[in-house]
């Protein structure tokens, strides 16, 4: 394998670990490996840090083709918790409002799903990468500073109820760039009178890529010491 001409890998990202973490493990260990001091690795589509599944990694020239992945649909798993809030959408921050879950039923639930189904405008979190005067937002919501973010027009291929057991449903998303999934939570909450956020979240698809095709971050040593690899680059 040619790390400096470019190569793809796909990695599925361990709970809490931030996407940087990922490239920063498997940049290190490579680096070692060639080694160099510096060799480049980026990713395509990044992961919020209680999220787990699917990223791929790209090295050398090839990480000029990030922009590519990114475009790429992508498709999760969620489990959300019906009727409480929380201001990060999932369990980064502590519940801060409760609602009443009893008008809710399964089928009530998968019409809310019905209304997400398509083009879409989704307001992105606050708790989130969006620039807002050139500064990331989340900066600003952490110092509990108001921030007021523009709706995006973003895509939703598919939205399936996959289990329902009031307060909690698990659902499965098939979405375009730019879809934030716990902003989905919380819309769906509005959606049923009530209230939403995240307790899990697993991308299992970028494009053709699946969550069976990835290693861990703990196989990067064996996977390097198993392949052929070229140390010098080629240009």
């Amino acid at each position: 394998m040619d790390f400096f001409s470019g190569e793809i890998l796909y990695f599925n990202k361990p709970l809490k670990w931030t996407s940087f973490d990922l490239v920063n493990r498997f940049r290190y260990k490579l680096s070692r490996k060639l080694n160099v001091k510096k060799i480049k690795v980026g990713h395509a589509g990044t992961l919020d840090p209680l999220a787990t599944g699917v990223m791929i990694l790209c090295t050398g020239r090839a990480t000029k083709r990030i922009d590519e992945f990114q475009y790429q649909t992508k498709e999760y798993v969620a489990t959300l918790r019906l009727g409480a809030t929380t201001p990060s959408f999932d369990l980064e921050r502590e519940v801060d409002a409760v609602y009443p879950t009893e008008h809710i039923t399964c089928e009530k639930v998968k019409e809310a799903l019905a209304q997400f189904t398509g083009t879409i405008q989704q307001v992105p979190p606050v708790f989130s990468a969006v620039k807002v005067d050139g500064r990331r937002a989340y900066k600003f919501a952490r110092k509990g500073r108001d921030v007021e973010l523009k709706a995006k027009t973003l895509v939703i291929d598919e939205l399936e109820l996959l289990a329902c057991d009031i307060p909690v449903i698990k659902i499965r998303v098939v979405c375009s760039k730019g879809t934030y999934i716990r902003a989905l939570a919380r819309d769906i909450g509005q959606a049923l009178d009530s209230g939403a956020h995240l307790l899990a979240l697993e991308r299992i698809r970028i494009g053709d890529v699946t969550l069976d095709m990835c290693m861990n971050p703990e196989d990067i040593d064996s996977f390097l010491d198993s392949v052929k690899i070229e140390t010098k680059e080629n240009i």
